[in-house]
Parts: C-alpha cells; sequence; structure tokens
C-alpha cells in the first residue's frame, strides 16, 4: 500500500509517546538554539558543557513538574493554579541556581556567587519554565476537550442507535397475536399444511425484521419482498378481503431507504382500511424514480374521511398515530430536510407519499 493511502493515528492517541516526543525535541531544541546562540557570540566551545547541564537541569525539572501537574489537573482552579505558581517560582529558583553554578565552574572561573547572585537568571527561567508549563496546561486542555468531544459524539451515535432500534422495533403487537392466533386455529382444525405454511412465513418475516441492523439501510427491492411476506401471513387470515397490489419501478429498484420503513404503512392500512370492512380492501405501494428522487406512495381504499373522527389530520379512525410518528422521526434521522412525508385521507381512502433523495 502506498504510504499516502496509510491512515495515519492521531498524534496525541498515545499519550505517553506524544509527551516524551515533545519533552525531547523541545529541549532538545532548547540545547541547539542556545549552544548555537552562545558561540555566534564568539562564547567559544566550552559554553556547550554549562549548556548542556542547563538543558538536563530543565528536563529533569520539567519531568517533576509534568507528575505534580498532572495530579493538579483535575483539582479545583483555585488549588490548581496557586500550587501551579509555588511549584513553578520553587523550580525556576533551582533552574537559575543550578544555571548560575555550572557557569561560574566551566565556563567563568573565578569566585563562586554566593547567596541571591544564584538567582541572577531566575527572570529568564522562569519565562522558559512558565512557557513549558503554560504548554502543558494547554496540550492537557486540548486533550480533554478532544475526549469530551469522542465521548459526546459516541453518546449521539447510541443515543441515535436505540431510538432507531426503540422506533423500529415497535412491531404491532397485535399482528403477532392475530398470526399465531390464526396458527393455533388451523392446527385445531388439523388444516396442517396452511398452518406450516403461514408459521413459516412469520418465521422468516421475523428472522428479517431481528436480524437486520436498526441503523442499517436495505434497496427497495428487498423492502418490497419483505413486505410481500407480510402481506402473504395477513392474507391467510383475510383471504379475498385483502387484495394488495405491487407497482415498483425497475429504476429505483436498488435505490436505498431505511429497513422496515414502509412496513408500518402497509400494517396500517390492513389494521385501519382492510379490518373494518366486511369486503375488505385494495392495499397498493407504487415505487417511481424521479431524476435523483425516489417517489413512494402507499394507498389503501379503507373508510376514509367518510367515517370516524380525525386523529390530528391523519388517520379518520381511532389511532394512537405511533407508527406514523415514528416514520417521520426515522426519515428525519436519516435525511434531514432533505425528504418529504405527507398524508391524505380521501372520501375513498387514505395515502401516504414519501419522496428521499435516489442513493444506489
Amino acid at each position: 500500500m502506498p504510504m499516502s493511502l496509510v491512515p495515519s493515528r492521531p498524534f496525541f492517541e498515545d499519550r505517553n509517546h506524544a509527551f516524551w516526543v515533545l519533552q525531547s525535541a523541545g529541549w532538545s531544541g532548547y540545547f541547539v538554539l542556545r549552544a548555537l546562540s552562545g558561540i555566534a557570540n564568539a562564547m567559544g566551545w566550552l559554553f556547550v558543557v554549562p549548556t548542556a547541564l542547563t538543558t538536563a537541569t530543565g528536563y529533569s525539572l520539567t519531568l517533576l513538574m509534568s507528575a505534580a501537574y498532572r495530579r493538579l489537573f483535575r483539582m479545583r482552579p483555585a488549588v490548581t493554579w496557586t500550587v501551579s505558581i509555588i511549584i513553578l517560582c520553587t523550580a525556576s529558583a533551582v533552574f537559575s541556581s543550578i544555571e548560575t553554578w555550572a557557569h561560574a565552574t566551566f565556563y567563568r572561573t573565578g569566585a563562586m556567587p554566593e547567596g541571591i547572585q544564584f538567582l541572577s537568571a531566575i527572570l529568564l527561567d522562569f519565562s522558559l519554565l512558565a512557557a513549558w508549563s503554560a504548554l502543558y496546561y494547554g496540550i492537557k486542555f486540548y486533550m480533554l476537550v478532544e475526549e469530551q468531544r469522542i465521548q459526546l459524539l459516541r453518546l449521539e451515535s447510541q443515543a441515535s442507535s436505540a431510538q432507531l432500534a426503540m422506533l423500529r422495533y415497535q412491531l404491532n403487537p397485535h399482528f403477532l397475536f392475530n398470526t399465531l392466533n390464526s396458527i393455533s386455529t388451523l392446527v385445531l382444525l388439523k388444516h396442517t399444511e396452511r398452518a406450516n405454511a403461514m408459521l413459516s412465513r412469520l418465521a422468516s418475516f421475523l428472522r428479517y425484521t431481528l436480524v437486520s441492523e436498526p441503523e442499517g439501510e436495505t434497496r427497495i427491492r428487498q423492502e418490497i419482498e419483505t413486505l410481500k411476506l407480510y402481506l402473504d401471513i395477513e392474507k391467510m387470515r383475510f383471504e379475498e378481503r385483502l387484495r394488495p397490489r405491487f407497482d415498483v419501478d425497475p429504476a429505483a429498484a436498488d435505490a436505498l431507504l431505511p429497513s422496515l420503513l414502509l412496513q408500518p404503512l402497509v400494517e396500517n392500512a390492513v389494521k385501519y382500511a382492510v379490518t373494518p370492512k366486511e369486503e375488505g380492501a385494495d392495499v397498493a405501494v407504487i415505487v417511481r424514480r424521479m431524476g435523483n428522487r425516489v417517489h413512494i406512495t402507499v394507498s389503501d381504499t379503507g373508510p376514509g374521511s367518510n367515517v370516524g373522527q380525525n386523529d390530528g389530520g391523519t388517520r379518520p379512525v381511532p389511532s394512537t398515530g405511533v407508527g406514523l410518528a415514528n416514520i417521520r422521526d426515522r426519515l428525519a434521522q436519516a435525511y434531514g430536510g432533505d425528504h418529504r412525508f405527507e398524508t391524505q385521507a380521501r372520501p375513498d381512502g387514505f395515502d401516504v407519499t414519501i419522496d428521499i433523495p435516489y442513493v444506489a
């Protein structure tokens, strides 16, 4: 695989490795710049010796400071700032003392500094260690924010998946109860073949329902096959009263949509159109591709707007409206605002229209 195609890991993913890389690179850079500066200012090669000792001192002090800062980072801000400043001032004094001693011993031989003279470099060393401390806390804060961002994204993803699972697995218990009751009746009547056929279709339908991922997508072709399986089960109950019809544009058959999106619509049609009418009803599923859009219509010839009270403009029968609300939520989860979902009660039936992008 070409190197350009190899995915790179985030630099701060391994915190320990990142710390040692930055620590070593920073102090190595300090040593090189300080040594070159001294040589360029005609201080001679001997200047490298105290510079090396100073660098080693700074490296060691900042290791100790990092250990302290690591424990202070998650404390109350007042404690963190107060103790950090005390540590910074103490480390600066130690750093200045060792740096002054190293220069007096190896570079400028003569009288050894005494007392307050050992703090002659404290201003420069304080600035250096303060910059190191600010960088350390800045990187720690960045990693904390990044952790929280990743955790938030993970929680949002889990919440979204859980919501989709909840919406998608809300199978109508009446369907399961009625199907199992019909199977039981067929067994009692010794209609073994019909009972076996109904049980086999139910098992296939439930297998698809429970195995497919809740946030997954399926092709319209597969969705239609699942609907036919569902209606085959219902047709064994309603016989000629249920008259399904499918009209699927071959150009739209490979389009993707959320799995089991249409099943609640067909289930509603059976429940609210076929069941109440003695003569039953027609249930039609029409799918058309229109450019880069897919147009889906689920309609029935049920009671329509001539019967009963309208439940908020959706279905003129007693209904909780949960099925339609779930579909709205799933469409919003999958497509955001790039979809259309409409319902219309006619005098002789009910239509549901869905318009989504064509994605193969």
